[in-house]
């Protein structure tokens, strides 16, 4: 079940009744919130209700108005926000490298020399060796796998120059380079394709890291997390599990308090015609009664069960033609986006696009729409066709802007298939926006509510053919569930752009992949089905190659021996070693002219090159048990 505390253990990080307000309104009170080292723990709340403050306070980024965070003597946090600041004139390079960290340091000295090809200096042997001095080759090693992962490589650039999901990028790059002791991020998998992400959650997951994580990616938070806190009302809800367990014993919670409350205002009444008949000059019995019926008053201000609105839109007519690709292309002066697809749009189609960042998808959105020519091709769109776009960039407002004025902008109603209309006040509190926000200023409403409310005014619009671009990002689970619930029953065209798994799984039964060479491949199935298959077909490699049977590498044990141990922590530093002397020798190959160093030179990088082989041949073999 759910509980207020977590089991009284040994904390590294916790809070000390910490209440914080915001607009003039408490968000919590008094709350605890503590983890022990190896701590993976998910923070989940409807928009609005205050986790990216709590995590700015557990970071020390934000001081509490009451209480007080209180963590381990010398631990470190690393804190990932959902914007984080830069200067943006600072470049690259300087941001990554951290000027307190020695090794970083040393690995920046090291790179510099290698770009310039300064391998006979004695400043590069030096810092070769005090790489290996601080066990710091296999940390290098990690650190540009880090920097590749993430797509950054032109240190020299400026920050200013990047768009904003490479800044995001460059922040979560930058953390997990730093390793800190307690990972806090804030919707780490924004701006991530799938690949990063699944790779982000085997690096999160290792070395029993502590993590406290806020994110709308279900499979993300299943895969990552063991515990899921609920912010909800003010108070914090513990729930032991994955997030298939969370949402069931939420809904248990709930259904308890529902009850509970009905049977309270219940009461309530029935004590409110007594406290009406009471005269004013009352016994002891009777004040007795009063503080109880004030104590039932507060009870019954519990939740009520919530109505579901079913929304089947009777959207705009759609003919025959909807919309027809022919052999488009798109290319830049250095690159071919797309080349040479071709594809005809079909009533109810629902297809998501899946790629990696900067393989075309967004241009292919911006293709089908007409705000970018193709280079060479035709984009046919049919005469009834109507599209909504939901793009990243967000909503577009006022100051003075009101809620319900956003919404009421493009219609006053929709009207449903049963001809029955909902109004724009009903279709707003269907997407969690109660009465008292529908009438308060926008600027006031967090991210993920502008999000939510950017959705919602493509949604009014009535399109019969939606574009959501990341739609997912900043948005909360309960919103989530209700546009899932909303596109489920949506019966025009549906294209959808996400790295959120679930999202694609649940909503589209075909994948336009995004190959990155310019190459669009069409797969029937969701993303479920592609990956299922991409393994499969991997498995299936591996099982048809020979096997290898050289006596070293069929050992039949599960563990390195003391000498192995030691035997393959010198070979990682004899590789290093081996590597950067073929480097040099390559290097003084290129600068001479003397044929009999020529010759000399070549049989050293021969040697060097098979002693290297056989040394990675046997650091593979112990890399099995290591």
């Amino acid at each position: 079940m759910y509980s207020y505390f977590k089991d009284e253990q040994v904390s590294i990080l916790s809070t000390e009744k910490v209440s914080h307000a915001f607009n003039d309104r408490w968000l919590f009170k008094e709350i605890h919130f503590a983890v022990q080292k190896g701590d993976r723990v998910a923070l989940v709340g409807v928009n609005g209700t205050g986790k990216s403050t709590l995590l700015r306070i557990l970071a020390e980024e934000l001081q509490p108005q009451e209480g007080r965070v209180v963590k381990e003597r010398g631990i470190q946090i690393g804190y990932l926000p959902q914007q984080p600041e830069f200067n943006y004139d600072q470049a690259i390079r300087d941001y990554i490298y951290s000027a307190d960290d020695e090794r970083q340091q040393l690995i920046r000295e090291y790179d510099q020399l290698v770009d310039n090809q300064d391998f006979t200096s004695d400043n590069f042997h030096n810092l070769t060796a005090k790489l290996t001095h601080l066990d710091a080759w296999e940390y290098e090693q990690s650190f540009k796998q880090i920097l590749g992962r993430f797509q950054i490589e032109n240190l020299h650039q400026t920050i200013g120059t990047l768009s904003g999901g490479q800044r995001k990028r460059l922040a979560l790059a930058k953390l997990l380079i730093d390793e800190p002791d307690v990972f806090i991020l804030d919707e780490p998998t924004n701006h991530l394709d799938i690949e990063t992400i699944e790779w982000l959650e085997k690096l999160l997951i290792s070395k029993n890291r502590t993590v406290i994580v806020v994110s709308h990616d279900r499979y993300f938070l299943d895969q990552v997390c063991t515990e899921i806190r609920e912010l909800d009302q003010g108070k914090i809800y513990n729930y032991r599990g994955n997030y298939a367990y969370f949402l069931e014993k939420k809904n248990e919670r709930e259904t308890m308090l529902i009850a509970s409350a009905d049977k309270a205002r219940n009461l309530w009444r029935k004590e409110l015609e007594w406290m009406r008949r009471q005269p004013q000059a009352r016994g002891t019995k009777a004040k007795a009664r009063i503080e109880s019926f004030y104590d039932l008053e507060e009870k019954s201000k519990g939740p009520m069960a919530k109505e579901k609105l079913s929304l089947s839109v009777d959207m705009t007519r759609q003919g025959k033609k909807i919309l027809e690709l022919m052999g488009i292309s798109f290319r830049t002066k250095n690159k071919e986006i797309i080349s040479s697809f071709s594809y005809v749009f079909k009533k109810s189609d629902r297809i998501g696009l899946a790629g990696k960042n900067g393989s075309g998808k967004t241009t292919f959105l911006n293709l089908i729409t007409g705000a970018l020519p193709p280079s060479s091709g035709t984009v046919d769109l049919g005469e009834t066709t109507r599209f909504g776009y939901y793009k990243q960039e967000g909503l577009q407002f006022n100051s003075q802007d009101r809620v319900i004025d956003i919404v009421k902008n493009v219609a006053e109603y929709i009207e449903l298939k049963n001809g029955e209309q909902i109004t724009a006040s009903q279709l707003l509190t269907q997407f969690l926006f109660p009465p008292n926000k529908q009438f308060g200023l926008v600027e006031k409403l967090s991210g993920g509510e502008k999000k939510r409310l950017h959705l919602l005014r493509i949604l009014m619009a009535n399109p019969n053919f939606l574009i959501l671009d990341e739609p997912s990002n900043d948005l909360d689970i309960d919103t989530l569930n209700v546009l899932e619930e909303f596109l489920e029953e949506f019966p025009g065209v549906l294209i959808l752009v996400s790295h959120d798994r679930y999202l694609l799984d649940k909503l589209t039964d075909q994948l336009f992949i995004f190959t990155g060479s310019g190459d669009i491949t069409i797969y029937n199935g969701n993303y479920a089905d592609f990956k299922l298959e991409q393994e499969q077909s991997i498995k299936s490699v591996k099982e048809s190659e020979p096997k290898n049977t050289a006596p070293e590498k069929t050992v039949s044990k599960k563990t390195l021996t003391y000498k192995e141990q030691i035997e393959f922590k010198d070979l990682g530093t004899e590789i290093e070693f081996l590597e950067r002397s073929i480097e040099m020798h390559t290097y003084k190959l290129s600068e001479t002219d003397d044929h009999l160093k020529l010759t000399e030179l070549a049989k050293v990088i021969e040697e060097l090159k098979n002693t290297l082989d056989k040394k990675t041949d046997r650091w593979l073999v112990l890399s099995e048990f290591a």
